[in-house]
């Protein structure tokens, strides 16, 4: 196919750069080139952050980076920079957090704008073609950033001096001077319980976001408690999550997040991160409750991960796109009369009313997410079909649905292999062979961490990435950390000595690169990794655990196995280091909260 346009990113190999190789603007990636040509003009970098799967990035893309006279306003004003925030996580978090305090609010694509020194001196997220909904237009607001950049020099300056400072303030803290307690987890546990939606499951207002972390700390404080209510909320919000749109009740996995209080209307791309820590939860639920419906959807979710997103290497892929065809969730949706179509009018009517199908559709456009409506007993009730027979004509109607949907054109892959995500997908599977003793999960496991060791890490040290035959940067903390957690899980399911030496030797690397001597903890970025404009320990466990919590649990279980009570110190002093942090915002900590309550517990018994 014959381009109008290519600039540099067609070297790349990330899947979200290539989108834009052919865009009439003059895209660099991230390096030496572009930093060295916007000291020589003296011009502002136009930093462009997003990834693959990320549904306003690809309106973004089409609406401005593929509209010429908005790209010549771009290439005649900016030296103009790409990346693609999964690669590297480091550049994304320094950035957000400067658009954070710049705005007030952050997300992708996420568009900043640098001094030739890196400091960034304006931001925002998307920014349409024109004005529109309250949002400056695009062209208007590259016009403005230049013409200020020129003929405000000392502000610009000015902010980038205050900039820089505020930024490694932020990344700069001290130990606590306290103790360790318990009365900190108490008071998290209030937290949450203050926060929690008891009509629909949850902590947050829309969008809802699936938190594994949260649930996972409300498990461990229930099983060390024995309040009940700390059990209901992780039941009640797993319940509520799979009878949703987040979930995809036709081919496994959940979507990313819901846009409504309900966990019905979904934001379709799904995550392989997501998917991996909802497994994990699922499993842990079931083994808590031995309710069979959790063990079920954790099921699904690896069958849905050996189907769509395991590379025939072993690894596992990042993502499965949002849009496909041009639309939001168009693979997904279906009409009534599609339904009926395919099952007969009787078995589609009841199948309908189960999964919420409307002949004016719940979604948009007369379409329809499927998710569960009603509950079995009413459909039974009112149809006048037994329970058996209802569940046979449901699943009877999700296999003949997913087959046909299974001709229809699938949601792009995005093939990174990301370390880290691995990590937490392997310990997924070895989640699911301990619960169902299904020996495919650990052959699973085995054979992606054979891939990540073997493979990927020949090299003589721990990749980002990997795609299409090539690996891609060097590992940050959170890839150290995620996959010596793999490598414990999988030691302690098989005793097979090589998964512990492994471990060991990564934790090894891992401190002599990203450990902080003079007050603890792991920096983000290691000593083998670029040397940015601040230098963060990124602490906070969101809609993935951070490097250090994930420590916390691998440094302990390294210290009881090869009896090294220096590692038990190290996990100690990543506790006193953000004990003020986890006191104030518990819910930015709910992993390290959990390590926490570990430590505690280690400590009383000796």
């Amino acid at each position: 196919m014959e381009h109008k346009y290519t600039n540099r990113l067609i070297h790349e190999v990330s899947p979200y750069l290539l989108e834009h190789a052919h865009n009439p603007v003059d895209w660099y990636p991230w390096g030496q080139e572009a930093i060295a040509r916007a000291k020589k003009e003296d011009k502002p970098i136009l930093l462009s952050i997003g990834y693959s799967s990320c549904h306003w990035c690809h309106v973004m893309r089409k609406e401005c980076f593929e509209n010429e006279s908005i790209a010549k306003i771009m290439n005649e004003h900016f030296v103009n920079i790409k990346v693609d925030r999964e690669e590297r996580p480091d550049l994304d978090e320094i950035y957000i957090n400067a658009v954070q305090l710049m705005t007030g609010s952050g997300g992708w694509p996420l568009t900043v704008f640098l001094t030739p020194n890196l400091v960034p001196f304006h931001g925002g997220t998307y920014f349409p073609p024109e004005d529109r909904g309250g949002r400056i237009g695009f062209p208007k607001l590259l016009l403005i950033i230049s013409e200020y950049y020129q003929t405000h020099r000392k502000e610009v300056e000015k902010m980038e001096i205050q900039m820089k400072d505020t930024l490694q303030k932020i990344f700069d803290i001290a130990p606590t001077k306290r103790s360790l307690d318990r009365s900190v987890i108490m008071k998290a546990y209030n937290f949450f319980e203050n926060r929690f939606d008891s009509l629909n499951g949850g902590f947050d207002k829309a969008p809802k976001f699936p938190n594994p972390t949260i649930l996972s700390f409300l498990l461990r404080y229930w099983e060390k408690t024995g309040t009940q209510k700390a059990l209901h909320m992780v039941e009640f919000t797993l319940d509520r999550m799979a009878r949703g749109g987040i979930r995809d009740h036709l081919g496994g996995g959940f979507h990313r997040y819901s846009v409504d209080d309900r966990w019905m209307i979904p934001h379709f791309e799904k995550m392989l991160y997501d998917n991996a820590l909802l497994s994990k939860i699922y499993f842990e639920t079931y083994q808590a409750t031995k309710k069979r419906a959790f063990l079920e959807v954790g099921e699904e979710i690896l069958n849905y991960i050996l189907r769509e997103m395991t590379s025939f290497e072993g690894g596992f892929f990042s993502a499965q796109d949002a849009d496909t065809e041009g639309q939001e969730g168009k693979f997904f949706l279906w009409t009534k009369d599609q339904i009926k179509d395919l099952l007969g009018n009787e078995k589609g009517t009841i199948f309908s009313a189960y999964f919420g199908v409307a002949s004016k559709g719940n979604f948009e456009k007369g379409a329809n997410i499927l998710y569960i409506a009603n509950p079995p007993e009413k459909v039974s009730e009112l149809y006048g079909i037994s329970i058996p027979d209802l569940n046979q004509l449901i699943e009877e109607g999700r296999r003949i649905l997913f087959l046909e949907r299974e001709k229809r054109i699938k949601p792009r892959v995005d093939e990174k292999i990301i370390t880290s995500w691995n990590g937490l997908m392997i310990s997924g599977f070895v989640e699911g062979f301990k619960v169902t003793g299904n020996k495919l999960f650990l052959d699973i496991a085995r054979r992606a961490e054979n891939f990540i060791t073997e493979q990927m890490a020949k090299v003589g040290y721990l990749p980002r990435i990997f795609i299409h035959g090539k690996n891609v940067g060097k590992g940050f903390s959170e890839d150290y950390a995620f996959f010596i957690q793999a490598l414990l899980d999988l030691y302690e399911v098989t005793f097979e000595a090589k998964y512990l030496e492994v471990a060991q030797e990564m934790n090894e690397k891992m401190i002599k690169q990203f450990w902080d001597d003079q007050n603890g903890g792991f920096f983000f970025n290691g000593t083998e990794n670029e040397l940015l404009i601040a230098r963060s320990k990124n602490p906070y466990d969101h809609v993935i655990p951070s490097a250090n919590s994930v420590s916390i649990f691998n440094l302990l279980r390294l210290a009881y196995l090869r009896g090294d009570e220096s590692l038990k110190k190290r996990a100690e002093k990543i506790l006193m280091l953000f004990y003020n942090m986890l006191s104030e915002y518990p819910s930015g900590f709910s992993h390290m909260l959990a390590g926490l309550s570990l430590f505690l517990n280690i400590m009383e018994k000796n």
